[in-house]
């Protein structure tokens, strides 16, 4: 009988995405002096004689770092500033002040009324915009957080987590599209220099996309996933979300499930009944075998499972037979000679672990007439066999619905041989 391991609701989704968003740095104290600072084409920001005094006592205080007499010195300067440069002034020792007593929502307000001025000099403008956009996120107005954060970007910010920040704000904002522009493009950039990606950048447009409803986008940033971090755990979510959208497709849910396998991402009992179960419905029996004693290897299955024990007993012995009879099958004339057949013979060798055995035999069926099913197998038993380069060459030109799970192959195939070439001892010349 056909068992289904899956049962996660659709608001428990979410979890199976994992990872939350990183953490950005709080803000480290101004880079100005405290009298005039130097503004674009060598202009000065000047204060006006009667605010004078207190500023001088303003900068006075940030230098001393004396929260106390800062509060007071700008309760003075409040009441005799009279211009936009004195304003200016106020708003930056506001922020010095909340710099000190840590408290962001004065940080937030000095850094507006700078920024609203006009007057903030060019070189500040990246680092301003940046605080700015990270407490407008902080504070969920991902419209001003998008607005701050571009304009860091564009004043040439390179200040940490910027990317991600602004990512986030687009995909809160309900602007899906923007905020994956901007993963991939970090992704790529974390690619060329040599960096794996952060996991937030595939799972936070993951999260969007699945909100969405938009599942070929959402596969699309969980393909990306998978490649940067081929671990098993992520490998079981990727698959894991492809097996919801598979749904009663039982052929195609058994091919997800040997990826799963392959990939060692099968952690639990029911994914092993359902496994058994599609394979014994499908006459493999002799995979049937492999699984259970793979689950059993692994520490999955018990070894006194009456269940599976009960499989073993009524499959083992077919395995026996079948597998002499394929022996015999795989080499005729006549099975080569008929399409059909020579898949059918191909399937039930991959599932007996004959991999090299196997492939001849989808060729050729292969070379009777173009099958999408047929292609994506013979580049599946080419991957199993360890020839990584023509899988991947075969499975690029898979086409119809398994085309997402030819592509996840192909990034299994050149993941392991990766692994293989790091792991392989170095050879004396």
């Amino acid at each position: 009988m056909f068992n289904r391991f899956r049962s996660m609701p659709a608001t428990a989704m979410v979890a199976v995405l994992g990872c939350a968003l990183m953490t950005t740095a709080t803000p480290a104290a101004a880079r100005e002096k405290p009298k005039k600072e130097e503004a674009g084409k060598g202009t000065t920001i000047a204060v006006s004689k009667g605010f004078a005094p207190a500023a001088k006592k303003m900068g006075t205080a940030v230098g001393d770092k004396d929260a106390a007499a800062l509060q007071a010195a700008i309760g003075e300067g409040e009441t005799s500033a009279s211009t936009n440069e004195d304003r200016y002034w106020l708003a930056f020792y506001k922020l010095q002040l909340g710099i000190l007593n840590k408290d962001q929502a004065l940080q937030a307000q000095g850094l507006d009324t700078m920024l609203d001025s006009g007057l903030t000099p060019a070189e500040q403008a990246g680092i301003y915009n940046f605080f700015s956009g990270r407490f407008a996120y902080s504070a969920k107005d991902y419209a001003k957080a998008i607005q701050r954060l571009e304009a860091a970007k564009a004043a040439g910010s390179t200040e940490s987590g910027l990317n991600v920040i602004l990512m986030d704000s687009y995909l809160n904002a309900g602007q899906v599209d923007q905020g994956w522009t901007i993963a991939k493009a970090e992704i790529e950039a974390h690619r060329a220099a040599g960096h794996v990606p952060p996991e937030d950048l595939y799972v936070r447009p993951a999260q969007a996309f699945q909100k969405a409803n938009r599942t070929e986008d959402l596969l699309d940033a969980l393909t990306m996933r998978v490649q940067d971090h081929p671990n098993p755990a992520i490998w079981r979510n990727t698959l894991y979300i492809l097996l919801q959208q598979a749904g009663g497709n039982k052929d195609m849910n058994l091919d997800i499930l040997r990826l799963m396998r392959a990939a060692g991402a099968m952690t639990e009992r029911p994914e092993y009944s359902e496994y058994a179960s599609l394979a014994t419905e499908a006459g493999f029996p002799g995979e049937v075998v492999a699984v259970v004693r793979s689950g059993q290897s692994a520490g999955v299955i018990p070894r006194n499972d009456q269940f599976f024990g009960n499989i073993l007993e009524s499959q083992g012995p077919r395995a026996q037979s079948d597998a002499a009879a394929l022996a015999a099958d795989a080499t005729k004339p006549a099975t080569l000679a008929n399409p059909k057949t020579a898949r059918a013979t191909a399937d039930a060798l991959v599932g007996n672990g004959d991999y090299a055995k196997a492939i001849p035999l989808y060729e050729a069926a292969l070379n009777a007439g173009a099958d999408p099913l047929t292609q994506y197998r013979l580049g599946v038993a080419q991957a199993l066999a360890g020839r990584s380069d023509a899988a991947v060459a075969t499975l690029s030109k898979v086409q119809g619905n398994r085309a997402r799970l030819a592509q996840l192959w192909s990034i299994h195939a050149k993941t392991k041989a990766a692994t293989s070439v790091a792991a392989a001892p170095a050879t004396g010349s």
